[in-house]
């Protein structure tokens, strides 16, 4: 029988953790943390339960300090308890009357402060480290003065009555069980890892988290503190993902050889199935849709705990069997048959449900989909202007239509966004199409007309550079970028629909204007032209992109583009 070291006393919250996890198990009950840890480090148990984390207390911080300790064993697992505290008083016949002395445990009255202060200030609390004995003294000599907060089990048991119940609202704490095997990776994982003692730098923590950042990896959670012996920095780092991922095994490399710079300066406390304290209301996705998007933006919820279905043309699940079993449908199509999908597959949703768009119009794209869909339906629009190439989502641009429709579906899939650092723009149907026009429409058309003149003309690609400036060079990269790719993706760009088709044709007929004036060598006029264009641009907005520039150009100049 599995042995399991936890916090009492009988029916305490460490008590309920541990029956909850494994209720075979053979339980010894400790006062403190420390004696838990021990009892594991020396074998007396098989597994231990250490509480570090309440939704209401915060982080329990000597368990920062016992991390050191774990010398053998890992952190295998975690159990999150919801906390129920109740007041309670010995069953009395007499009057109520207001209780002197309150008793519980430290950390339950950082739980419920605001109860007590709010309902006993006058009361004095009596802080204790065994629960049990204490309740065991009430009882036997008769303490009606007292009064005693903790779990309306344990409370119960030792012959208490409840007088009010649920004192602390949202109260849950994690607890997190260590073994001696480390976990198998899930798929939805999180690796904890500690420094030893560092000598400090300047820097040191942001360029340990420049090390994850920029590989898309999510810090969950990092504290620091100075070592007790030797007070020197220690990190300690808690990370999406299992240990055995490539992508963090590469970021613990670089932060111990490259930011450290010590060698086993990092020590692997564990790998678990991630825990997440949030309350998600979405469980699963389907995507209509089979596509590289697609399954990009698959692979990331899967990572965040959502089941996802992907179905298309050659599925075997169809899309309108998909749609019974998810809690969220989106549609990831090409532009030209975004509406068609819509309009073929909006009726199956049900009340309750949400329908997000992954699109790149939004006016027609949304009009569809309020008709297609019931008004119980959720309904949201998303561009994000990326394509499956990039690693992760951080510092790319994503323009959110919200509707009238968009409820908490639509805002948890936001804030799934957001989390992975997506710089996210609202808009309305109008504005994105029209800006699009300008973000998208625009350049690519631009892009392809280039490339048709050079064709036209013949002119060799390897004499493009010895005659471009920095600034001129910007439009040839863009051409080879979108030569580059899948030319269906840039061409459904430029034959997008709603507003962003007038700057086009605006920008065509300004086009025409500026040639006739300049084969008239009308330079005044020209002058006259760009002064009038630059009142409209903000001081502001010519700095900021001057310098980007000259960010650019510095990198063109170092990588010998101009050669």
């Amino acid at each position: 029988m599995t042995s399991i070291a936890t916090l009492g006393p009988h029916g305490s919250d460490g008590y309920r953790a541990a029956i909850q996890y494994l209720p075979d198990s053979n339980l010894t009950l400790y006062n403190c943390i420390p004696d838990i840890i021990n009892a594991f480090l020396t074998g007396v148990v098989d597994i231990a339960f250490v509480p570090i984390y309440n939704t209401r207390e915060g982080e329990i911080k000597e368990y920062f300090r016992l991390q050191e300790l774990l010398t053998r064993g890992y952190w295998i697992d975690n159990l999150v308890l919801p906390i129920h505290l109740s007041f309670a008083r010995l069953k009395h016949d007499d009057k109520m009357i207001s209780p002197e002395i309150i008793v519980g445990r430290g950390a339950v009255f950082k739980q419920c402060g605001d109860y007590i202060s709010e309902h006993y200030p006058e009361a004095t609390l009596m802080s204790v480290p065994d629960i049990g004995t204490a309740l065991n003294d009430i009882t036997e000599n008769r303490r009606y003065e007292y009064a005693v907060v903790d779990s309306e089990e344990l409370l119960l048991e030792y012959g208490f009555g409840i007088q009010d119940r649920e004192i602390a609202a949202h109260n849950r704490t994690r607890f997190a069980i260590l073994g001696n095997t480390i976990t198998e990776p899930t798929g939805y994982d999180a690796s904890a890892v500690i420094t030893k003692p560092l000598k400090d730098r300047v820097g040191m923590l942001v360029d340990i988290l420049g090390e994850f950042t920029k590989r898309g990896i999510n810090i969950l959670d990092l504290r620091s503190e100075n070592d007790i012996k030797s007070q020197k920095l220690q990190v300690y780092l808690e990370l999406e993902g299992h240990i055995d991922d490539t992508l963090l095994q590469q970021a613990l490399k670089s932060v111990e050889n490259d930011v450290i710079q010590e060698e086993n300066s990092l020590h692997l406390l564990g790998a678990f199935p991630r825990v997440d304290m949030r309350v998600k209301k979405i469980h699963s996705f389907g995507f209509i849709g089979t596509g590289d998007m697609s399954k990009w933006f698959s692979e990331r919820l899967v990572n965040e705990g959502y089941t996802t279905l992907l179905t298309g043309r050659s599925t075997e699940l169809s899309p309108e069997r998909m749609i019974e079993q998810v809690d969220v449908v989106i549609i990831c199509v090409p532009i030209s048959a975004t509406v068609a999908s819509i309009e073929q597959y909006g009726p199956y949703l049900k009340d309750g449900q949400a329908l997000i768009l992954l699109a790149g119009e939004s006016e027609q794209t949304l009009d569809a989909a309020t008709n297609a869909t019931s008004h119980g339906v959720e309904l949201m629009l998303v561009h994000n202007l990326w394509g499956p190439q990039a690693q992760s989502m951080k510092d790319k641009n994503a323009t959110v239509v919200r509707t009238p429709r968009s409820g908490s579906f639509c805002s948890e899939f936001e804030a799934f966004l957001y989390k992975h650092g997506a710089v996210i723009t609202h808009d309305s149907p109008k504005k994105h199409d029209l800006l699009m026009g300008v973000g998208q429409k625009l350049p690519t058309t631009i892009s392809t007309a280039l490339a048709m003149t050079l064709k036209q003309h013949t002119i060799a690609c390897v004499d493009i550079g010895t005659h471009s400036t920095l600034t001129s060079l910007y439009g040839i990269l863009a051409m080879a970028r979108i030569h580059n790719q899948n030319p269906r993706t840039y061409a459904e760009i430029m034959a997008t629909g709603g507003d962003g088709r007038k700057i086009v044709r605006s920008f065509a007929e300004n086009l025409l204007q500026i040639v006739t004036m300049a084969e008239a060598q009308n330079i005044s006029g020209l002058c006259e032209l760009i002064e009038s264009s630059r009142s409209h641009l903000s001081p502001e907005f010519l700095a900021e992109h001057m310098k980007r520039s000259k960010a650019v150009d510095s990198v063109l100049t170092k990588s010998g583009k101009l050669c």
